[in-house]
């Protein structure tokens, strides 16, 4: 029974799989269109630095309608702030199904979403479709299959480019042992997407954030997250294949990016970054 529930995931995921795998294969194609040998680290590296182009620009609507979402939500705080304070203590069943009623007309009136975190869901699967697709490279250089769309050519390919050693394939603990330099070119792309991970939530989400109307609790958490998140980048780099890493560095560079450019532009109202925002433009129209 464990066995056939471990298979569950890779079969519902499969379809996915295969589609990572098929982009993959298009964007080393591009590489080599546009002069890299195709068997060079360069071109397997522009491959993942395009899937990740693709996998964020076909996510784009979900990611504004996110921010959207966000704004509706800061729109709707003081009435979900009162509408609280109002219920404070309640403990009928009827004042209780009173003030859920009430809470989803609010919700309604300023278009909350409760589908604001739908990017990052949705990039689960594709971060574990890509660790299969290496996995399956890593299984492939022996036996010289295909994987998905990636014909025996390719996954020859992929597991013998490398740079200073570091194979896509290659694990954190096997690399150090074997090969320090490499291990150390591993770890400085480990080091480098845990960065960008923690001066996103940082420099760009917290200020974004409103901890004013969070409970204590969940303030401190938030405070938490940036560091959070940086650690779990690196426990798990340990663990997954260098070419998931490197997809990890190039996806948190663009999140680096596209927060930024929200924190600039779109910050949530309410929040430290609107208010800087708003300081910068009374600046600008008195000067």
């Amino acid at each position: 029974m464990p066995a056939q529930m471990s298979d569950v995931l890779p079969a519902l995921l499969s379809p996915v799989t295969h589609a990572v795998a098929a982009v993959l294969a298009a964007t080393h194609d591009v590489a080599g269109a546009i002069g890299l040998s195709p068997g060079s680290a360069g071109a397997w590296l522009l491959a993942i630095l395009l899937l990740v182009v693709v996998v964020r620009t076909v996510l784009l609507p979900v990611t504004i309608h996110g921010v959207r979402s966000s704004h509706a939500r800061a729109h709707a705080a003081p009435q979900l702030r009162e509408l609280r304070q109002r219920y404070a203590g309640s403990r009928d069943l009827e004042q209780l199904t009173a003030m859920r009623a009430e809470q989803k007309a609010i919700h309604a009136e300023h278009g909350v979403s409760g589908w604001s975190l739908a990017p990052a869901l949705l990039q689960l699967p594709l971060f574990y479709a890509l660790y299969r697709v290496v996995s399956d490279l890593t299984a492939g250089q022996s036996a010289v299959h295909a994987v998905g769309a990636l014909d025996a050519g390719l996954v020859a390919s992929a597991s013998a480019a490398s740079v200073a050693g570091l194979h896509l394939t290659s694990h954190l603990g096997s690399t150090i042992a074997s090969n320090p330099v490499a291990g150390l070119v591993l770890v400085s792309v480990a080091l480098a997407a845990a960065a960008l991970s923690l001066l996103t939530q940082r420099w760009f989400v917290l200020p974004m954030t409103n901890v004013a109307d969070l409970p204590e609790g969940m303030a401190t958490v938030q405070r938490l997250l940036p560091w959070l998140g940086a650690v779990g980048v690196l426990a798990a780099a340990a663990f997954v294949p260098a070419g998931l890493v490197v997809y990890w560095f190039f996806n948190n560079a663009w999140t680096f990016a596209q927060q930024g450019l929200v924190w600039r532009f779109a910050p949530t109202p309410g929040s430290p970054a609107a208010a800087r925002r708003e300081a910068t433009a009374l600046e600008g129209a008195s000067s």
